[in-house]
C-alpha cells in the first residue's frame, strides 16, 4: 500500500491523509487504490466513530487526479474504463463511510480532489482555499455519480457554472453557494475541525450513523422507507443511546451516549 496515502487514529477519530505533497496531492491510479484499502480498514474497524480526510500540509488538499499518468494509465476506452471504475469506487467508499465525514481543505480542492471532498458530510476549509472542477478545460466529461453529488449540494444552476466554465474559485464563494459548510483560518482550521468532530461525537453515533443512511437514500431517489431503512429506524428506539437520550432529559443534563 502506498505511503502516499495513510491513517492516523486519534480515539474515535480517523484521519485520512494525502500525503504527496511534491505534487500538491494529485491523486494516482494507486493512490486511489490505497484510499479504497485504507477505507474498507476503518469501515470494518469499531472503535473509529469519525472520518477526517486532508492533504498534509496547507498548500493543498488535492489539485485532482494526476495528468501526467493519463496517456499511460487512462487513456483509450478500455483503459479509461478500469481507470474511471477505480477512481468511482475510492471517491463511492468515502461517500458510503458509515460515519460522519469531513474533508479539511487547505490549499487547492480541484477536479478528483474537490469530488473527493464533495462525497464528504462537511467541507471545511480556509479562505485561502481554491476549488474547481476543470474536466472541460482537458476534454473529459464528468461523471454521473459526481454531477449530481454536484448537483446535491449547489443546485442545477450553479453545477452547470462550475463544470462549464471550469472556473477556479474562492472558499468564500463556495461557502455562499453552500458547498463550503465553514471557513477558517489557516492557523485556526485544525482546531476548529477537531473541534466540530468532536462536537458530533458528543451526539448517538447510532442517531447520526441512521441519519446518514436516511439522507443518502433520499439523495439517491427513495420516496418511501423500505424494509431496511424502516428497521433502523425502530431499532434505535430499543438501543442503549435512546433509553440515555430519554434519562438525559427527564433529569435535564446532557445525555452521556456510548461510542
Amino acid at each position: 500500500m502506498t505511503n502516499e496515502i495513510y491513517v492516523e487514529k486519534n480515539g474515535y477519530i480517523a484521519t485520512l491523509v494525502l500525503n504527496r505533497p511534491d505534487k500538491r496531492n494529485s491523486l494516482s491510479r494507486a493512490m486511489f487504490q490505497a484510499i479504497v484499502d485504507q477505507l474498507e480498514l476503518l469501515r470494518i474497524d469499531s472503535s473509529i466513530k469519525l472520518l477526517i480526510v486532508r492533504g498534509v500540509n496547507e498548500v493543498a488538499f488535492s489539485s485532482g487526479a494526476d495528468i501526467s499518468e493519463f496517456l499511460d494509465v487512462r487513456y483509450a476506452t478500455d483503459n479509461a474504463k478500469a481507470y474511471n471504475e477505480l477512481a468511482l469506487k475510492a471517491i463511492d467508499a468515502l461517500y458510503k463511510f458509515p460515519h460522519p465525514t469531513i474533508a479539511m481543505i487547505q490549499g487547492l480542492a480541484i477536479g478528483g480532489g474537490l469530488e473527493l471532498a464533495n462525497a464528504c458530510d462537511f467541507r471545511i476549509a480556509t479562505p485561502k482555499s481554491k476549488l474547481g472542477i476543470t474536466a472541460a478545460n482537458i476534454g473529459i466529461v464528468y461523471n454521473l455519480e459526481s454531477t449530481k453529488r454536484l448537483i446535491n449540494i449547489v443546485g442545477v444552476a450553479k453545477a452547470k457554472e462550475i463544470l462549464y466554465t471550469a472556473t477556479i474559485f474562492t472558499a468564500e464563494e463556495g461557502k455562499n453557494i453552500g458547498l463550503i459548510t465553514a471557513l477558517h483560518e489557516t492557523e485556526e482550521i485544525d482546531e476548529a475541525t477537531l473541534q466540530f468532530a468532536e462536537h458530533l461525537l458528543s451526539k448517538s453515533s447510532i442517531a447520526n450513523a441512521g441519519i446518514k443512511k436516511i439522507i443518502q437514500a433520499i439523495v439517491d431517489g427513495e420516496i418511501e422507507e423500505n424494509d431496511e431503512l424502516a428497521q433502523l429506524v425502530l431499532d434505535s428506539f430499543s438501543s442503549d443511546d435512546y433509553n440515555e437520550g430519554i434519562q438525559a432529559f427527564l433529569n435535564k443534563r446532557k445525555p452521556i451516549f456510548n461510542k
